[in-house]
């Protein structure tokens, strides 16, 4: 690959975004390399965790403008399709997806970061929505996340204004979960992912299911759904995760996916 670098360790891949000379921009070739990257991910039973970041002093510092400014409005419209294509898939991934925020999350790298089931962020991050600069506007689906994080007023102020935010500003705003140091960030958002590892699988992947279905339909079908997955977890799985409650020893998961 051209512009990823993907690890895999302990049933948890990263992918790290590798175009630190142009801020790891997205360009086609980024959103082609992410979607092949994501059908091997997707084809891997063992996986538990996926954590997306950037090398160099970039998340990902937003769309590639060089690509972009020749563009008339269909082949806008068809790039804007693809980004909300990409970031739905990450949105509904079927394992957690954390954002290991290390630097400037802009504009489409900002949408990503949305896209992701939560933020941990360095003390060097800056995050902004800053289409408005160039009279655009977000169109990787960052008009309808952010609402739903920061709630209507902050993110119109945000999509507004185009302010460049802090970690703690954002985290404060509901953003970012975590602000470490840049030399913590990896081994946070590591120890998290593991943590995570050591639930149920099936488990997991049921509560990101429901609470997305939830955000999606509205909470009298996310009721719905939510007793219907309980219910699901009442096999095997949860048989083991109960027994072993019961007997006071640590789960075995490793039969379950």
């Amino acid at each position: 690959m051209n512009t990823l670098q993907l690890t895999i360790k302990n049933h948890i891949a990263t992918i790290t975004f590798s175009r630190p000379n142009a801020l790891n921009a997205l360009n086609s070739e980024v959103f082609n390399e992410l979607n092949l990257t994501l059908d091997e991910l997707e084809a891997n039973k063992d996986l538990r965790v996926l954590i997306f970041t950037g090398e160099g002093k970039a998340f990902v510092a937003g769309a590639d403008i060089a690509e972009m400014r020749d563009k008339l409005p269909a082949e806008a419209g068809v790039f804007s399709k693809i980004g909300h294509q990409t970031f739905e898939r990450i949105e509904n991934f079927p394992i957690p997806v954390i954002a290991a925020v290390n630097g400037f999350a802009l504009g489409g790298g900002f949408e990503l970061a949305l896209a992701c089931d939560f933020m941990i962020a360095s003390e060097k991050a800056k995050f902004s929505a800053p289409e408005v600069n160039l009279g655009l506007i977000p169109g990787f689906n960052g008009t309808q996340r952010l609402p739903k994080i920061v709630g209507a007023n902050n993110a119109r102020y945000l999509l507004y204004t185009a302010e460049m935010v802090d970690a703690n500003e954002a985290k404060q705003m509901g953003l970012v979960q975590k602000v470490v140091s840049v030399e913590e960030l990896m081994g946070t958002v590591n120890k998290i992912a593991e943590t995570i590892v050591g639930k149920g699988p099936q488990a997991i992947k049921s509560v990101k299911t429901t609470v997305n279905f939830g955000l999606q339909k509205g909470h009298a079908e996310g009721s719905l759904k939510e007793r219907e997955e309980f219910a699901h977890q009442f096999g095997e799985q949860g048989k083991e995760g109960m027994n072993a409650f019961l007997e006071k020893r640590k789960a075995n998961w490793d039969s379950f996916r």
